[in-house]
């Protein structure tokens, strides 16, 4: 199957800390997207997003400063992940997240690079700014 590579870049008018919780809090999650998670804190643990579209692995946590997941849609391939990656850095104002979705099956990349922007970014942004 042929992949493709996602990367974005995004500022946040917040702490790290924020936008980290955003995304690795269950109750977080679920306030800016709309949607049931529940995710684990820990590494090789679970999560669930968007009432059980998206699924993954916690493959690796540092606090406020990485997370890296694999991560599918409930319509890929079966057992098809793809690893993403969220890094966080301090910047004047807030904080940057640089993002990057590897192994996104071809066929799903206009959609799937198109749903962060209106689905993470844009919702974390109207909660978190």
């Amino acid at each position: 199957m042929k992949t493709r590579t996602i990367k974005q870049s995004v500022t946040f008018k917040a702490k790290s800390r924020d936008v980290y919780e955003a995304l690795m809090d269950s109750r977080k999650h679920a306030k800016f997207s709309g949607e049931q998670a529940s995710i684990s804190r820990k590494v090789g643990g679970k999560f669930t997003c968007y009432g059980g579209y998206i699924e993954g692995v916690n493959l690796d946590i540092r606090t406020d400063k990485k997370i890296v997941q694999s991560w599918r849609g409930s319509d890929w391939p079966d057992g098809h992940y793809s690893k993403v990656t969220f890094s966080f850095a301090k910047v004047k104002n807030g904080t940057r997240l640089t993002f990057a979705q590897s192994g996104v099956p071809d066929q799903l990349y206009k959609d799937i690079n198109q749903g962060w922007r209106d689905y993470y970014w844009k919702k974390m942004k109207a909660t978190l700014e």
